[in-house]
This record gives C-alpha cells, structure tokens and sequence, in this order.
C-alpha cells in the first residue's frame, strides 16, 4: 500500500469539511432529519465517486456546522428562543410527571437550530395512557409507530408528536428502561438528561433570578393560537367542493395551494401569510356562510388585518366581476391594504391545480411560528 501525499491528504481534509457543511446545511433547514441520510446525500452530491464510510465526517462535525449556520442566521435570538423552550418542556413535564419525563436533545444541550423540536423521554407500558392524558388536557398530538432495524434487530418504538408553542416529540419507553443509561448517536457517551427536579434547577443556575412559578403565572393568561389555527384546518380534509369552480379537489388542498403562492409573494408578512391559510376554515364549519363562521372561531385569535384580508376575500371577487356598488368600491379601495387584498384574490384563484405540490398543515404552521419568533 503506497504512502498518503501530504496533498492528498489536504485533499480529503477539504472534502470531508464540504461535506460536513453541506450535510449541516440539509439538517438546518429541515431537508434531512437524520445525520447518517445527511451525510450520505452531501457525499453524493459533491463526489463523483464512492467515499469510504471511515472518510465521511463525524456527527459532531456536522453538529458544530448546523450551531455555525444557527449563530449566522439566528443570531442573539436564538438564546432567547433556547430559554422559552427550555421553559416549555418543564411546563409539559410536570404535566407528564406520572411518566418520569426526561427532557434530552438540543433544548437541554443547547444545540437548537430553527425548527428543532422539544425532545423528551417518557416511560409508560402503555402510551394510551400518554395519550388519554395529552387529550385530557385538551393538547393536540398524533402518535407515529416506527420500526428501527439496528445491528439486524428489529424494534418498533413509539413517537408522540404534539403540537403546541413549540413542537415536541416524545419517545416512549418501558417503564422498566427509566433508569437505562442512553447513549449519544454524537458522541458514543451517555446522553445528557434532566428530570423536572434536574431541569428546574438548571434553569435556576443558567438563568439567575429567574421565578419559574411567575413564568408559568404570565404563561396562563395567554392563548397559544396554533392548536387553535390546526383544529380548524385538519378538518377540511373532508370538505369537498365544486369541481366546477375547484377542480383541485378539497378545501384543504386549495388552502395549502394558495398558502405556498402566498408565501413566494410575502414569505415575510405573517399578517397576509395566515390569512391566506385560514380564508376558508368556515367552510369545515358552515360551507353556506363560511366567511361569518370563520371569522367566529377565530376570534381573540389574529390581528385586525388578518381579519380584513379574511373577511373581504370574498368581496374582492365581487369587486373584480363588477357586482360592488360604487360605495362599496370606494371603501374597499379606501383601505391601506387593498392592493394586499387583491393579491390574496389573485391567489385565491390561482390554488386550483389539480397535481400542484403542497406542504402539510403542520409545515405552514411550522413555517408561520418561526416567522413570528422572527418577527418577535
């Protein structure tokens, strides 16, 4: 076997680096979930030919990538988010405290990137149980079976998603493995953990002065209206429409249609983006009034001006075909927003294809939270 020239070496060294980047790069921004599938699918993309496992980085290089990204784009906002999820995952746990949650992952590390989830542990033999509690306290969840083959063992592990201020993804393990040691797909060592009693006190140390039970106290006046926005959208999966005038289909597909047309117009406006995913949610309650019925169950819910765009939506068709009055017209026009509002007809009308490629509800909402953080 010949000698490795210092060149060469050099060589991979840059190589292994690119593609521990452009595997980050996939993993911030949701492309890949999985390290071992990111990696790979960077390799394949920047070498022409097959790379030695031994020769791709590490998933502690790509960790260190997907923070460098974090830091870039997230900046001090990113400390502050990191404090509101570690306070969200004690607020679920102490809900869960019959299943000795531990909170784990990028909430108690500190490796949050955009879009990370709240990850816990929990131990039941039953995950009915989970599930009839998170129903119970009225929080809304999907719980996902998925078969892992590992070392040529099969195993099926239980994953509940709930959808909340931030998204969480609780793992469900016999009760019997409360006390198994876990290791890290990272760095190959126990896995950093924190029971309620173990996370409120690292809250205290990280965050000096800081009063968990007046957090909580401030927490409860306030409606976090993305369970709301979802209970509302999930349902017009099954409200059919006109293939006349909505050959696409149902009205959940058009509204997914319109949000993504929304979102390559104003991918910055949050006010004119949920509008254009909750125009129609009436429908899935009173298809004959759906705009009266809408605005109802939203209310307390959105802005003054995401109330307009969904309120006259409707009205800016008449506008278009020429049925308005001339005062009508005039108070329409009169509005600040009104080109906004001619925009969202526009797109209204262009979410009609049959075939058209959409994202899910919890993609828009996902999309729509992170724009608020932004937005603060």
């Amino acid at each position: 076997m010949g000698l490795i020239s210092a060149h060469e070496r050099m060589a991979n060294a840059k190589l292994r680096q690119a593609i521990a980047l452009e595997a980050a790069r996939l993993m911030y921004e949701r492309v890949e979930s999985e390290y071992f599938t990111a990696k790979r699918k960077a390799a394949r993309r920047l070498c022409r030919q097959w790379v030695k496992p031994e020769e791709l980085p590490s998933n502690a290089e790509i960790r260190e990538q997907i923070q460098l990204f974090a830091r870039l784009h997230e900046g001090d906002k990113r400390t502050e988010h990191l404090r509101e999820m570690r306070l969200e995952a004690l607020w679920l746990m102490r809900s869960l405290r019959a299943f000795r949650p531990r909170l784990i992952g990028s909430v108690m590390t500190g490796h949050v990137r955009k879009g990370s989830d709240i990850d816990l542990h929990i131990f039941s033999d039953s995950p009915g149980l989970v599930a009839d509690l998170l129903e119970s306290e009225g929080q809304q969840f999907d719980v996902e079976r998925k078969q892992v083959v590992k070392h040529g063992v099969s195993r099926v592990f239980t994953h509940i998603h709930v959808y909340a201020r931030y998204n969480f993804e609780l793992t469900v393990y016999a009760e019997d493995q409360a006390h198994y040691v876990f290791k890290s797909s990272i760095t190959g060592k126990a896995i950093e953990r924190a029971s309620i009693r173990e996370l409120e006190e690292f809250l205290e140390r990280e965050y000096p002065g800081i009063n968990l039970e007046r957090e909580f106290r401030e927490q409860e006046g306030t409606v976090d209206p993305y369970p709301i926005y979802r209970m509302l959208l999930l349902p017009l999966d099954n409200a059919k429409q006109s293939a006349k005038w909505h050959p696409e289909g149902d009205v959940l597909y058009h509204t997914l249609q319109v949000f993504e047309l929304a979102r390559q117009h104003r991918p910055y406006d949050e006010e004119f983006l949920l509008a254009a995913l909750l125009h129609d949610v009436g429908k899935g309650i009173d298809p004959y009034n759906h705009v009266e019925a809408g605005l109802q169950a939203l209310e307390g819910v959105i802005t003054d001006r995401t109330r307009f765009f969904i309120e006259h939506h409707m009205m800016a068709h008449d506008y278009l075909s020429g049925q308005l009055s001339s005062k009508q017209k005039r108070k329409l026009e009169a509005s600040p927003d009104f080109d906004d509002l001619m925009l969202l007809r526009q797109l209204d009308d262009g979410g009609r294809v049959p075939g058209a490629v959409v994202g899910t509800v919890d993609e828009a909402l996902d999309f729509l939270k992170e724009l608020a953080r932004e937005n603060g």
